[in-house]
């Protein structure tokens, strides 16, 4: 493709609302608008990437799962559970972990109704009876969106439940309403699941380990002690509800998590490849511009003339141009009538693998220089040579 075909427009500043360096030199080199809208450039290089995403995949340093690959990066917008030791890694609302089991030491005691004026929760009943969180069962109300199913759910009183575990198990779901509450027999602030009329019972699994837990009473300024699960109430689901946190135990080895901001790249068979440009130029990158590696690159070489006094470079230039695609080889030609430092600056910001200059010197001596964008040195190469050396820094790359 030729450079004036793409309408490329390079800019010597990043814009001001680059939220990273990677976003700052896509938008500078013309593949990305600042309103993060694909250029033509853009287009050519995301339908390329869906050619080579294996390839763009294995030259970043992802993590991920069997249905996820993701990529860690400030700027995201998912939030990620991570053991660094066993590499578990999975969205952080349905990260699974090692819970604690909390006990008082004695078997199941009788359930006990006690006064708990103003305790509608957690934290003020743990504090009026001097007990842990650990040793409350809180509860959630929620009405199933499909059939207006009244949907009680009981986690331990340390916890946060994680609304996508709960609607992997029940489907949608939305806040049950005061009125909704109060038909299936329930007290906002003082709710248990024990005397429900006409519910859908959902306890997290932790809740069947857990022994003598303080509960509502489904009655204003009282609180049962003792329930237990199976003897007081039961559920029609049993799973894991629990959203995990910031040092939860890994649930494969026991290693503290590690919470991160990542994009995802890939699932299963759909592709975010505006994701993958944006990772691939985070990790790509110096200071002078992009790096992109070959084969994520849409084009592998950057070719440019340097106007002579003697000599057609132009010419040359067009037809090396042809030369280089019939080879297989793509190819992006500048053919601006513009200052080589102009050149020279905007080959390096778009990130081509391989720049090549056709200049009067070098081609007075049968030559055109080769510079690989991440080398600190150019080197001559024998026109005639010139798609040979190509694919061999290619191969190699």
């Amino acid at each position: 493709m030729k450079y004036r075909d793409l309408h490329i427009q390079t800019q010597r500043e990043a814009p001001n609302n680059a939220r990273t360096e990677g976003f700052a030199f896509l938008v500078r080199a013309g593949y990305l608008t600042r309103e993060n809208i694909p250029t033509p450039l853009g287009e050519i290089t995301l339908n390329h990437l869906r050619e080579t995403t294996d390839d763009a995949l294995r030259l970043l340093s992802t993590i991920g799962n069997e249905n996820e690959t993701f990529f860690p990066i400030a700027s995201g917008n998912v939030e990620v559970a991570h053991c660094p030791r066993c590499k578990y890694t999975e969205r952080l609302d349905l990260a699974r972990f090692a819970k604690s089991v909390w006990t008082d030491g004695n078997p199941p005691l009788p359930m006990e109704k006690v006064p708990t004026p103003d305790c509608n929760t957690i934290e003020s009943l743990a504090n009026f009876l001097n007990i842990a969180k650990e040793q409350t069962a809180k509860a959630l109300m929620y009405t199933r969106v499909s059939d207006s199913k009244f949907v009680f759910v009981v986690v331990r009183g340390d916890m946060q439940v994680s609304e996508a575990k709960l609607k992997a198990q029940v489907g949608d779901v939305r806040a049950a309403t005061a009125e909704e509450i109060i038909r299936a027999g329930a007290v906002p602030g003082y709710a248990s699941a024990v005397g429900l009329k006409e519910a859908l019972v959902v306890v997290d699994d932790l809740i069947p380990q857990s022994v003598n837990l303080v509960a509502g009473a489904n009655e204003t300024g009282c609180h049962l002690k003792n329930t237990n699960y199976g003897r007081d109430y039961s559920a029609e689901v049993v799973a894991d509800l629990i959203q995990a946190q910031e040092g939860d135990a890994c649930i494969h080895c026991g290693n503290p998590l590690s919470v991160l901001t990542v994009d995802s790249l890939a699932a299963r068979t759909e592709l975010h490849l505006e994701n993958i440009l944006l990772a691939l130029a985070e990790a790509h990158h110096d200071s002078k511009g992009l790096a992109f590696p070959h084969p994520t690159a849409a084009f592998d070489v950057y070719l440019m003339h340097v106007p002579g006094k003697e000599l057609d470079t132009r010419a040359k230039a067009e037809e090396l141009y042809n030369t280089l695609q019939d080879a297989g080889i793509s190819v992006l030609y500048d053919d601006r009538d513009e200052r080589a430092g102009v050149k020279f600056n905007d080959a390096d910001l778009i990130g081509c693998p391989i720049r090549v200059t056709v200049g009067e010197k070098g081609l007075k001596e049968g030559m055109v220089e080769l510079k690989p964008r991440t080398a600190k040195e150019n080197q001559f190469v024998a026109v005639d040579r010139i798609v040979e050396e190509v694919k061999s820094y290619l191969k190699a790359g």
